[in-house]
């Protein structure tokens, strides 16, 4: 390579292939699609999965752990600290916590409170689910822990 070869920005605005404009055009004819075959045809498009007769790898690697699939619940988490922006002896239902912004969104199942964090006000509880620590913290403070049917 010589000094005269060397060109700043030669390539910087490329014009796009022109396809299928005539033999001259050096993509001619077939359009770099080669001769028949399902590749060649108008509307072909190639599954992202395919590896051409190989083992595809989505089967290849082994499946692992436990998907419950139709039967998974949906609760709207959140630990027992967040029970604290709540008066002292209020009563806090899942309408409650939605006007507090505690639960957000669409949960199906209901509520669950984890037992993560302190609370110091005695409140009465309800909720669909509780975790052991959740309902030993809200009956610790002196408030009371009801489940739901």
């Amino acid at each position: 390579m010589q000094l005269h070869d060397v060109h700043v920005g030669v390539h910087k605005h490329k014009r796009p292939k022109r396809i299928g404009r005539g033999v001259g055009s050096g993509n001619g004819k077939t359009a770099g699609k080669g001769h028949k075959g399902h590749s060649s045809r108008q509307g072909y498009k190639q599954n992202p999965l395919m590896e051409g007769g190989q083992m595809p790898i989505i089967r290849r690697v082994p499946k692992r752990g436990f998907n419950n699939g139709a039967f998974r619940k949906d609760y709207a988490t959140f630990n027992i600290d967040a029970l604290e922006r709540f008066e002292n002896d209020a009563i806090v239902d899942e309408k409650a916590l939605r006007a507090a912004g505690i639960v957000k969104g669409r949960h199906d199942d209901g509520v669950k409170i984890l037992g993560d964090g302190t609370l110091t006000k005695k409140l009465t509880v309800y909720a669909h689910k509780f975790t052991e620590g959740a309902v030993k913290k809200i009956t610790e403070a002196g408030g009371q822990a009801i489940v739901i049917a």
